[in-house]
């Protein structure tokens, strides 16, 4: 039977929806555990099914799902399973949602608009969520929409380790695409002791991922200069940052994000000759057709596995960030 005992009968149990099990047999991996083989199926008519084939009684289960396209069928698959765990009496279930799905819609823009983001953390309450573990939510007030513990993780460390290594911050300036992105931005700056710049946009709320460069502030003139940005939709916005950048003088662009949407046309368009590299996290998976050579993508299952660990054993998750999360 897959799964960690200890001491206590406590016992970790990790199911994964259909969506990435590369990132979630990578997660079990570094935990040294198994998924739970389970029975996941799309009936003719588009209905969802799913039964674990064993059992789940008592444990501390942690639901694993990726939120690509098409994203409302995982979400309602993520949704299924916790509720079969609940009715198969789990002790306490967690959803581990890497990419929280309608993160971006977590306010009234206008008047008639849903609170999306507030009703999905509803919906895994519904259906027996006792818990929820994300990574980079767009905006931090989602935590608050979950009537229960949040896990808000960073991709920061898995990032900034890779570029403290093959940037030099004499001639780096960290970049933030717009005004919401300037203190994630900023904590970037701190890290690798590089100046700031910012970028002001300007995006018409009636025409979805279209968006305008205004204006830089900040010196980049002669600068190699790290956009980061905490996801890539359709990539407009990074690309149009990167050609003012580069037409403002800095001499490369280098892009850190950590939320791979890409839908079309990101992967044609980023591959610009104004962005030097593309460097994400594997929250979401990439078809061979979203990839291209200037991508770089790093895992993000170390940091999911210690998180859950701390979780399961009642440590603490805010230390794996030093005490920011």
């Amino acid at each position: 039977m897959s799964g960690i005992k200890v001491s206590g009968q406590k016992r970790l149990v990790l199911v994964s929806g259909r969506a990435h099990p590369e990132l979630a047999e990578k997660i079990a991996a570094e935990l040294g555990s198994e998924l739970v083989p389970t029975d996941a199926r799309t009936f003719a008519n588009g209905e969802i099914y799913a039964r674990f084939d064993e059992s789940v009684r008592g444990c501390d289960a942690f639901v694993i799902q990726s939120h690509p396209t098409p994203i409302n069928e995982w979400l309602m698959e993520q949704l299924i399973m916790v509720d079969a765990l609940k009715r198969a009496s789990a002790k306490r279930i967690t959803v581990v949602a890497p990419f929280y799905p309608y993160a971006r819609q977590d306010k009234k823009g206008r008047g008639r608009e849903p609170i999306s983001a507030r009703l999905v953390a509803d919906l895994f309450k519904t259906a027996g969520a006792d818990r929820i573990m994300s990574v980079d939510l767009h905006a931090a007030q989602i935590q608050g929409f979950f009537d229960g513990p949040v896990d808000h993780l960073f991709a920061m460390p898995v990032l900034l380790e890779y570029f403290q290594k093959r940037l030099d911050p004499q001639t780096l300036t960290v970049v933030s695409p717009d005004m919401g992105r300037v203190r994630v931005a900023d904590n970037w700056s701190d890290k690798l002791g590089a100046p700031l710049a910012i970028i002001h946009k300007r995006r018409d709320p009636l025409v979805p991922n279209q968006v305008s460069v205004h204006e830089i502030v900040g010196d980049v003139k002669g600068r190699v200069c790290l956009l980061v940005d905490d996801l890539i939709d359709t990539g407009r916005t990074i690309v149009k940052a990167a050609e003012a950048l580069k037409e403002n003088g800095a001499t490369g662009v280098v892009v850190a994000s950590t939320h791979a949407v890409f839908s079309d046309p990101a992967p044609e368009i980023l591959q610009s000759s104004s962005i030097d590299k593309v460097v994400v996290t594997d929250t979401l998976p990439l078809t061979p057709e979203q990839q291209f050579e200037k991508l770089e993508v790093l895992t993000i299952a170390p940091l999911l596995a210690r998180a859950i660990r701390e979780v399961f054993e009642d440590g603490s998750v805010t230390s794996l960030f030093d005490g920011a999360a």
